[in-house]
């Protein structure tokens, strides 16, 4: 997610509170890193940090790369509908092509985090209770 779709996020996000707008409180990109790092390596599952973004509000790419030739790119986008944060596939099928979409989104977001799973099964954790949203 660049930051001018960030941007637009917060700004849509807002209410106004006695006059003034307020975002809406996020957790820091960091600190959830960190905490998705591990639970990944409680899990076992092998887990590399290949880009490192900003820490306070750089998006997150999650790359489960099957270990086959193939792979599969996660990010979160607004669901504005179900008024949610959801995880939603950024591109997949040869590694090569998901390295390559990853890299155009990471030289459009400089600030963008890239986290590399490594599982045959292509388990990620992403549809856990407080990785999901």
């Amino acid at each position: 997610m660049s930051r001018t779709a960030i941007l637009k996020w917060a700004l849509i996000s807002r209410t106004a509170t006695e006059g003034r707008a307020v975002a809406e409180p996020r957790l820091a990109s960091g600190l959830w890193v960190s905490a998705y790092l591990t639970r990944l390596r409680l899990a076992d599952l092998p887990v590399y940090v290949t880009a490192k973004g900003d820490a306070t509000a750089g998006a997150v790419i999650v790359k489960c790369a099957t270990l086959d030739g193939r792979a599969r790119a996660y990010t979160r986008m607004f669901d504005f509908m179900a008024d949610e944060r959801k995880w939603v596939v950024l591109a997949e099928g040869a590694e090569a092509e998901v390295d390559q979409a990853v890299a155009r989104a990471r030289a459009n977001d400089p600030d963008l985090w890239v986290i590399e799973v490594e599982d045959r099964a292509g388990r990620t954790l992403l549809e856990q209770e407080g990785l999901s949203q």
